[in-house]
């Protein structure tokens, strides 16, 4: 979950950034000019991003980061399999300055321009062939401002730095494939000051500390999207439990929130427990949270495995963040366009858990967002019906108000059409056929039409998902 932000002033430029990306490279897909895939994977808000000629199979990084300095060395090593002929290829880089590169152990030649590394190897890549390619790079690590205006990147805190990617700031620190139709498994190895902790997705896979520094290594084992991928470094309390079914949870807190944190984080195997029963199975090997201080970051983010609050969460918060472990990182959007697949899910969530812990019904909340009276001021209101949740007109509202709420009213929309039982089926099926994939909005209304076959869902893909402003009420 990213706290909706509208930046008025943004449409024009981004339309304008998307104009110029547009003509320089194509519709975004196919073999560029120079052998390579191409500059970007085609998606319509982030045009440059990713990369076609390639599929990212594993990320092995090793990281090492001094405070004090801001500085960050890093090598990455990444394992891909080439999806066409290749005499170059690209990797999203911003910032840092890249000291080496080698494709199959032998030297590269490479070059930049903007995000873009492109590197040239020695011979071709055959389509299929697998290679592995490592990166030697360093130097102070961006803090990415998105068109939305808020700031992911790499982030500094009081006590060390928090690394978010969503959308595209995962190419602040780590050369890839940063688009989430590439998904890969990771392993990672940050180095840091004795006393601080680097603590980042999937589990933990030992530390140890050498004179001054320390070492922490993690590693993920199913696939995941760069944007998702998380270090946070601090002087983090770390805890350790387990669900009753014996699923680990892994925390990391801020001392300073500790205390505000303790009841809320307790509530993750109720939590994660409850979503099983509502979802499916849990997607992943282990569950948790990072929180940190609320002026070192400004919004919530599913982070996979451990989702990260500015600050001690509510319990709406964590079932949203928990919610997105299935629809969002299991099940991952195709493109940028299609975040409400992710954002109304969650949404809705937070839903059905106030309806079944004995609070407002769905059916209420979605009345009370169709009269205008759900939330505190008239703006965000009217700013529920400012486009559909499966159009977003620009890259700056990607994360905007209707893609989580009037992406939930379409779900309920589902859920009256079909009926509960069948409703509920259908999130647990669509969670199970798309597990660790990727999935566009085409897809899911398909699922649904095959689901319900005799049902008729043309006037809610045209009046809820894509139709413009507030639709009629029957």
């Amino acid at each position: 979950m990213r706290f909706p932000r509208l930046r008025s002033g943004f449409r024009a430029v981004a339309a304008v950034l998307l104009a110029v990306a547009s003509a320089a490279c194509g519709s975004g897909s196919g073999t560029g000019a120079d052998g390579s895939g191409g500059p970007g994977a085609g998606d319509p808000f982030f045009p440059r991003s990713g990369n076609e000629g390639y599929d990212v199979v594993h990320y092995a990084l090793g990281l090492s980061y001094e405070p004090r300095g801001r500085r960050l060395a890093g090598t990455a090593t990444i394992t891909a399999r080439a999806t066409r002929d290749l005499t170059a290829f690209n990797l999203d880089l911003v910032g840092l300055d890249v000291e080496a590169v080698t494709v199959g152990g032998v030297r590269a030649r490479w070059s930049r321009d903007g995000q873009e590394l492109t590197v040239r190897p020695r011979g071709r890549l055959d389509r299929e062939a697998r290679f592995r390619v490592v990166v030697r790079y360093s130097g102070s690590p961006e803090t990415v401002t998105d068109p939305d205006g808020s700031e992911e990147g790499w982030l500094r805190t009081a006590d060390g730095a928090l690394a978010l990617g969503q959308p595209v700031g995962s190419m602040a620190w780590f050369p890839g494939n940063h688009h989430p139709s590439d998904k890969a498994t990771y392993s990672l190895a940050v180095t840091v000051p004795k006393g601080l902790r680097a603590v980042s997705n999937g589990e933990p896979a030992g530390e140890e500390t050498k004179g001054s520094r320390t070492t922490c290594r993690w590693r993920v084992g199913e696939p995941m999207a760069s944007y998702l991928a998380t270090v946070a470094i601090g002087r983090y309390e770390v805890g350790r439990s387990k669900t009753p079914d014996g699923l680990p949870v892994y925390t990391a807190v801020d001392p300073g929130q500790a205390a505000a944190s303790r009841a809320v984080l307790a509530r993750i195997p109720e939590v994660v427990g409850w979503a099983e029963r509502t979802f499916g199975p849990y997607p992943f090997s282990s569950a948790g949270a990072i929180v940190d201080r609320p002026e070192d970051v400004g919004y919530a983010l599913e982070t996979q495995n451990r989702p990260v609050f500015p600050g001690a969460p509510d319990i709406g918060l964590l079932v949203h963040e928990v919610a997105h472990q299935w629809y969002g990182n299991s099940v991952t959007p195709r493109t940028w366009r299609d975040m409400w697949l992710n954002e109304g899910f969650a949404t809705y969530a937070q839903w059905l858990w106030e309806e079944d812990h004995g609070g407002r019904t769905a059916q209420q909340t979605f009345d009370a967002l169709y009269a205008g009276g759900y939330f505190p001021d008239a703006a965000t209101n009217r700013a529920l019906w400012a486009f559909p949740p499966a159009d977003p007109p620009d890259a700056a509202r990607v994360s905007a108000t209707p893609v989580y709420w009037r992406g939930a009213m379409v779900l309920h929309k589902v859920r009256q059409a079909v009926g509960d039982d069948a409703f509920g089926a259908l999130l647990r099926s669509w969670a199970e056929e798309h597990r660790h994939g990727n999935a566009d909005t085409g897809e899911f209304t398909a699922y649904v039409e095959e689901s319900a076959p005799d049902r008729d869902f043309g006037g809610i893909w045209e009046e809820w998902l894509y139709g413009e402003g507030r639709p009629e009420r029957p």
